[in-house]
């Protein structure tokens, strides 16, 4: 890799740094390119994204971003997890290791607040933004719905009781 090269790699982590609310630092400890690709696809469809780096170049493209707290973790065969949704990348790591002891979680950084691993794994278990914001739509309908059961029923119970007498007069 030449100067130009590690430059426009050190662009590129810094300018995903900048847009992503989490990275999760995992080390590899041997995986195969299957299970690399079965992890790469998983983190894909969250919507996150899995990517191996070269230590220095991630340490420089981390120096004037939230996550310069992880640089201590940058070391030995490291691989960065990152996804806009604070959630995402932590679950999908988090199960993919559950089932594969060739992947280590290390750390990682949601934004400034730097996580050990038990910190990602707690992260894992909280809810993504897409379940807090079905959780939240679910919240607000449930008053309109129960208000319009509410208005509808007054009506309903008068419509019986005409059903009653049409039923008596006939």
């Amino acid at each position: 890799m030449d100067r130009s090269q590690k430059a426009d790699a050190v662009a590129q982590l810094a300018a995903t740094f900048n847009e992503v609310g989490v990275v999760v630092v995992t080390r590899n400890l041997g995986m195969s390119v299957e299970q690399s690709t079965a992890l790469r696809v998983k983190m894909r469809e969250a919507g996150a994204s899995f990517k191996v780096s070269k230590n220095s170049l991630a340490k420089l493209a981390i120096a004037d971003t939230d996550y310069a707290g992880i640089g201590d973790m940058l070391t030995g065969p490291v691989a960065l997890g990152t996804s806009v949704d604070p959630v995402a990348a932590a679950k999908v790591i988090v199960e993919f290791a559950k089932t594969n002891d060739k992947l280590e979680i290390v750390g990682g950084s949601l934004g400034s607040v730097v996580l050990d691993e038990a910190g990602v794994r707690s992260l894992a278990t909280m809810p993504s933004l897409d379940e807090m914001r079905a959780k939240l739509i679910g919240l607000v309908q449930a008053p309109a719905t129960k208000i319009a059961q509410v208005v509808v029923a007054p009506a309903g119970k008068l419509a019986r009781v005409f059903g009653a007498y049409a039923k008596e007069a006939a």
